[in-house]
């Protein structure tokens, strides 16, 4: 039996133990079916799981590499792109692309009319290159050339002679010093489009020259070989975008739909045509994102995750301890499950696992930990009431049940409305929030409850909880209730004041658009020269120190498509500071605002739904409460972001 077939019977099995338990009214019962339902599941999790290395993929933000947000032709013309387009573009882009041998790129459709490409682990010449290939797949055309030995152009030039009929002039493509190559008067119609053509592959002929070697499908072999037998000794153009990129000689009449284009073409000169003559689209292409991030700044940010979480979780666990001593245990031992099932879940759906995918991770051990927080809370009031342990438990949990689940639907709202709404790395959170939600409610309300039920059967007869106030004490919160508003009032003023005073520079480039650039220099490199640097040049520019010590870095955030001209006036200024770009992010405008409104309907459409929940389930008045504290909360954490100058980003 195969191992996929092996999981499918697993999951049927615990399943059928899942609705078992549901309905089994013996509390025997239900903690021994309770417990062969949980052993089921781990042992699912941790084979699709093991090892993790291999069976959980790590983002581009993680291992280092490159992503492009490509855009098919321009919305402002208000044409809509055909869908076998868009699947004919991830084609060609997908061949050229594995020019690079990169192992796994990963290109997708997004939405309608955009295309993303992730290419994992490339340097920076590569990325240009990959840059400049993706850029060139728009409209390819065949189109001959108006015989003329340069006589005729440059009369023209001179206003000695005008432009023959049908033809126009077009040029070549320029170099790197900005000289362009050529000019030619081509015809304005073209003889063969890129429809026509099949592809080209680069060749090195007997005499060591390099060569392009062109195929056309069936109909266009059959034109090709019309055309050039009636224009032998006459030059075509092939152009892409109305730029000419190359323009042999007709030699002979060729037929059978195969062509060799020979010239002084370079090795690259040679691979970039035939990655042109793979191209058979007729809409361009133009690159509106693009995020680099080389693999020291992902095993940076994976250090800091990692640190990040086992911190968190160590003081969550000493608190746990503290406070609820033996219960405290069997809430870590739900946790453990809790996590071990997250990863088995990632696992088995081959999640690629993101910096917001790590954040959804944390999330998902608070939510985790508030649940057992609301059991065992309500569990200190049944035996303050007088309950044995046993029943102290059931009357607990079946108590607790409401509230777990309500507080995590709407949680779950909030999470598929995020999904809905948003791309990329932040659908990862989405995603790993609502498996972290789903977890949740199974392992505080199934694993906890059996753990406590063995606990009970095994000889435990009373639980001891830590209590911050004495025994009999309260806080009486709503008689401090002015001085509470009274601060909520003056952190949102303060927060209000320093969002209007920092304007646009509350945003990152996420929301703005621009340039961001991670830099690591050779020796410590204060904020202060670097914006005395770059001030001059750019007014509106960010720099914030990244990282600690060795792995300390600059992030400089500067207007779009000046990176290049940032680390230029850097490596001028500061030659001995030796700085080694490790990330790069580009972000269009129209990105950027399309991420805030899709960010701000995606808050109206929680608070919405929330409303809707909340109204159903308790009382309109509630829901208003709920949405006012919610809405209170988001304005106090944004307006001491504001405070502390930190930039609002994905």
């Amino acid at each position: 039996m195969s191992q996929a077939a092996i999981t499918f019977w697993c999951g049927l099995v615990a399943l059928a133990f899942f609705f078992w338990y549901l309905f089994a009214e013996s509390q025997r019962r239900k903690r021994v079916v309770g417990t062969v339902l949980t052993v089921i599941l781990l042992g699912l999790c941790i084979d699709a799981a093991y090892p993790v290395r291999e069976k959980i993929g790590l983002g581009l933000d993680l291992q280092g590499g490159t992503s492009f947000l490509l855009q098919l032709g321009a919305k402002e013309d208000g044409e809509s792109i055909d869908p076998k387009v868009v699947d004919q573009a991830v084609g060609v882009i997908r061949k050229r692309i594995d020019q690079f041998g990169v192992s796994e790129p990963l290109i997708s459709p997004q939405g309608t009319d955009r295309i993303l490409v992730q290419i994992p682990g490339m340097d920076a010449a590569k990325i240009a290159e990959a840059k400049e290939q993706l850029q060139k797949v728009a409209k390819l055309e065949l189109r001959f050339v108006f015989p003329d030995d340069g006589t005729r152009l440059r009369q023209i030039e001179a206003g000695e002679k005008t432009i023959p009929p049908g033809y126009e002039i077009k040029s070549g493509e320029v170099d790197g010093e900005g000289r362009v190559h050529e000019r030619l008067l081509v015809e304005k119609r073209a003889s063969i489009d890129g429809s026509e053509v099949k592809g080209g592959q680069p060749f090195i002929d007997e005499s060591g020259r390099w060569g392009v070697a062109l195929n056309f499908k069936s109909r266009g072999a059959e034109l090709f070989g019309t055309l050039t037998a009636a224009n032998i000794g006459k030059r075509f153009a092939i152009m892409l975008d109305g730029v000419i990129q190359s323009a042999p000689t007709i030699q002979g009449a060729i037929y059978g739909g195969n062509a060799s284009i020979t010239g002084s073409f370079t090795e690259a000169e040679a691979r970039s045509l035939a990655s042109v003559l793979e191209n058979p689209l007729a809409v361009p292409v133009k690159i509106i994102e693009e995020r680099s991030a080389s693999s020291t700044l992902g095993e940076e940010a994976i250090r800091n995750g990692i640190l990040s979480g086992l911190g968190g979780l160590a003081f969550v666990c000493v608190i746990v301890l503290l406070f609820y001593r033996t219960a405290g245990v069997i809430a870590l031992i739900g946790l453990a499950v809790n996590l071990i099932m997250l990863i088995g879940v990632m696992a088995m759906f081959r999640f690629v696992l993101t910096l917001p995918g790590i954040a959804g991770v944390i999330l998902s051990i608070g939510l985790a930990v508030d649940a057992n927080v609301l059991i065992y809370e309500r569990m200190r009031e049944e035996m303050a009431a007088g309950k044995n342990l046993t029943a102290a438990i059931q009357g607990a949990f079946n108590k607790a049940f409401t509230v777990i689940f309500d507080a995590n639907v709407t949680t779950l709202i909030m999470a598929g409305i995020l999904f809905w709404q948003a791309t990329g790395p932040v659908r990862g959170f989405a995603i790993t929030l609502t498996i972290g939600v789903i977890l949740t409610v199974f392992t505080s309300m199934i694993v906890g409850r059996v753990s406590l039920s063995w606990a009970s059967k095994w000889g435990l007869k009373r639980l001891s909880f830590f209590s911050v106030l004495p025994e009999g004490k309260t806080f009486d919160f709503m008689g401090k209730r002015r001085l509470f508003i009274a601060g909520s009032v003056a952190l949102f003023l303060a927060g209000a004041i320093a969002l209007g005073l920092r304007g646009e520079k509350n945003f990152g480039i996420d929301f703005r658009g621009g340039d961001l650039l991670t830099l690591q220099s050779s020796h410590k490199v204060s904020e202060t020269e670097v914006r005395n640097i770059l001030d001059p040049l750019f007014p509106d520019l960010s720099v914030q120190r990244l990282g600690e010590g060795k792995n300390e870095m600059l992030a400089i955030r500067s207007p779009l498509e000046t990176a290049d001209k940032v680390l230029s006036a850097l490596n001028e200024k500061m030659p001995d500071a030796g700085f080694v770009e490790h990330g790069r992010d580009r972000v269009g405008r129209i990105v950027g605002s399309e991420l805030l409104k899709n960010s701000l309907i995606a808050l109206g459409l929680g608070v919405v739904g929330m409303v809707i929940f909340i109204s159903i389930r308790f009382d309109s008045v509630f829901a208003f409460a709920a949405i006012v504290a919610m809405l209170h909360d988001i304005a106090i954490t944004i307006g001491i972001f504001a405070l502390a100058g930190r930039e609002l980003s994905v």
